[in-house]
């Protein structure tokens, strides 16, 4: 049993990144180098695409990567004022989902130094948001948003990718349609901070630099005394539309 689960682990690590044609095909290589069993375990479950969401490859995990989130429960989680996460959070498929009802959802650890990969989807006209270095409810925010058909789209720091309230992405980003995946990052050292979308950099301030500061006295944080210097969870937003994340993995800096 050991064993068959171990050539399980190595299969699905292999398929990592590769989805459609390319899946079946990793499927029928892997069988050729690790046997019949790697085989059956993916002919057996048509979702094994699905299920190389949500792990670490053997290099992330020599480089010190967690998940955030396992793609099975909300074990490291909780509502904001709470001690358990709210209802409307819910874990189907592998996907971490908000239906507008569960709260702002944290981590029950602080996170200061890190580089956060993430994908997230959203639904029509909907907004949600990844916040961090927090106090409280208030932080960083790493945008989600439809911003099509948002109400929130006419401010540019307002739109997916941007740092919230303070620097807008990149016009040029390349942000998919509602209901597809995107990919976030978020790396933030000392007093770098940055959004990646879809694998471009749309973000890049230095915290306390004299453009911080007056686009920090421009915004509604102005008279927050240290934003964006706090050590705090990772904070998902509820903001009252449905949104969809996978993948949230994060290592310490």
């Amino acid at each position: 049993m050991q064993q068959k689960k171990a050539v399980r682990s190595q299969a699905n690590e292999r398929l990592q990144g590769l989805s459609g044609w390319a899946v079946l095909v990793a499927i029928l290589l892997i069988a050729l180098t690790t046997g019949p069993d790697a085989l059956a375990a993916s002919a057996s479950n048509p979702a094994t695409a699905d299920q190389i969401h949500n792990t670490l490859s053997s290099t992330e995990k020599a480089a010190d990567w967690r998940l955030l989130f396992d793609g099975e429960s909300l074990t490291g989680w909780r509502t904001y004022k709470q001690d358990k996460p709210g209802k409307g959070w819910k874990v189907i498929n592998g996907e971490l989902i908000i239906d507008g009802r569960g709260g702002d959802l944290i981590t029950k650890e602080k996170f200061k130094d890190f580089e956060l990969t993430f994908e997230w989807k959203i639904s029509e006209a909907g907004n949600s948001g990844i916040k961090y270095r927090t106090l409280g409810s208030l932080g960083l925010e790493y945008q989600v948003l439809d911003d099509q058909k948002h109400r929130d789209n006419k401010n540019p720091t307002h739109r997916a990718g941007s740092l919230y309230e303070l620097v807008a992405a990149q016009d040029s980003k390349t942000l998919k349609p509602v209901g597809e995946w995107n990919k976030g990052r978020i790396f933030v050292r000392g007093n770098q901070i940055e959004h990646w979308l879809n694998g471009e950099k749309v973000v890049e301030i230095t915290w306390g630099s004299a453009d911080w500061k007056n686009r920090s006295q421009k915004s509604k944080y102005h008279k927050n005394e240290g934003f964006g210097s706090w050590e705090g969870p990772i904070l998902l937003q509820d903001h009252n539309d449905p949104a969809w994340y996978r993948n949230l993995k994060i290592q310490k800096l």
